[in-house]
């Protein structure tokens, strides 16, 4: 249904309501919208401490040999970016005008593009590559997350324009709002994610835990609660709307400034801020890197119990109990006992023989007394 075709359709939920009100209103008749303001302000907060805190995220990734921390942490401020990007343009533009109207719905699909992108590497990561830590595990990952975020998104940004909903439309302009693709699209994508989400947290009491390495850090999973909260919300919100409930309006516009705001300061919050607040990192990089140079040298060997459990990769170190990393010291308890021994010198071991080494010299006086003796020469030391 095209917005102009709304002008002879009374709107579901009368412009006074203040859910619908605070959505179109503008400061002043400037142009600059209430709702964008309340948007942009904590992202251009949190913009502002990515900006401040950047040089010193940069030498610690600069310190990890592991990519998965720099993909996160672009990630994260593309989303910032983008949406304040948004934010502006959406103030700039003239919303009442045609173009301007498709130009904030399309600046919204794309945010959402980048956020989807995100929450899907995030979870693709976590259960099924989170201990691949390459770069070209990492690149398959993005594509493919890209592509269904982008799948997703053409489909959202197509119903917004060509069938945009009639409960957003706006009779004094004459114009539709972002309506998140219409209600039935957000309702049925809603409660798709929010299942998602409660399949991530039944799955450590399921049978499958044990062929999946499952994230065991539990930030992780309130994370997924978090999401899966949400999408629920969304869906009841947006239920009520298609049951003709003005309140689900309410519902819908809560969860919707929570999801454009706290995700991306979630996602640096959950997987970043512990691995930037370590002062001096140890042990924080990825073996698996180093496995090949190992079996090609000859003079370097190390047990394969080693390579699969003492060392820890940089991307266990998001998913998994970070209990083996600490900002001052490695803790001990948790260190294989070969790789312990391996730091140690071959006398260390109880009833090791070091091996005679040719032009080695023992000036021991008991050493000397036996080279004498079995030369038939008795020479007192």
């Amino acid at each position: 249904m095209d917005s102009s075709n709304m002008t002879t359709v009374a709107p579901i939920i009368p412009e006074e309501n203040f859910c619908k009100y605070i959505l179109y209103e503008e400061i002043l008749d400037s142009r600059v919208r209430i709702w964008d303001i309340s948007i942009i302000i904590p992202n251009t907060l949190f913009l502002f401490f990515l900006l401040i805190r950047f040089n010193r995220a940069r030498l610690k990734l600069r310190a990890t040999s592991s990519p998965i921390f720099s993909t996160f942490y672009i990630l994260v401020i593309v989303n910032a970016v983008i949406s304040c990007i948004r934010c502006v343009v959406a103030m700039t533009v003239n919303a009442a005008a045609d173009t301007g109207d498709k130009v904030d719905k399309i600046l919204w699909i794309v945010v959402r593009f980048f956020l989807l992108s995100t929450e899907i590497s995030v979870l693709v990561f976590g259960l099924a590559f989170g201990h691949l830590d390459s770069r070209t595990s990492i690149q398959r990952v993005l594509i493919v997350t890209s592509w269904i975020a982008l799948i997703y998104s053409s489909t959202q940004g197509a119903l917004e324009i060509i069938a945009p909903d009639e409960t957003f439309y706006i009779v004094k302009s004459e114009k539709g709002i972002f309506s998140h693709g219409g209600m039935i699209f957000w309702f049925v994508s809603s409660l798709l994610f929010s299942l998602v989400y409660l399949t991530v947290l039944i799955l450590p009491w399921t049978k499958l835990r044990e062929r999946l390495a499952l994230p065991s850090k539990q930030s992780f999973y309130w994370y997924s609660l978090f999401l899966a909260v949400l999408n629920i919300l969304q869906s009841i919100g947006s239920g009520l709307i298609l049951k003709k409930i003005n309140n689900g309006l309410c519902v819908v516009d809560i969860t919707t400034y929570i999801y454009f705001t706290v995700f991306t300061p979630l996602v640096y919050r959950t997987f970043l801020a512990d691995f930037f607040s370590i002062s001096q990192p140890s042990i924080m990089f990825s073996y698996k890197a180093q496995v090949d140079d190992v079996v090609e040298d000859d003079t370097v060997s190390l047990p394969h119990q080693l390579s699969c459990s003492s060392l820890k990769t940089d991307s266990d170190y998001i998913y998994q109990n970070n209990s083996l990393y600490d900002s001052t010291h490695f803790d001990s308890s948790n260190i294989n006992p070969l790789y312990t021994h391996s730091l140690q010198s071959p006398d260390s071991f109880p009833g090791f023989d070091a091996p005679a080494i040719s032009g080695s010299i023992n000036t021991s006086p008991q050493h000397y007394q036996r080279q004498t003796a079995s030369n038939g020469n008795v020479v007192s030391p």
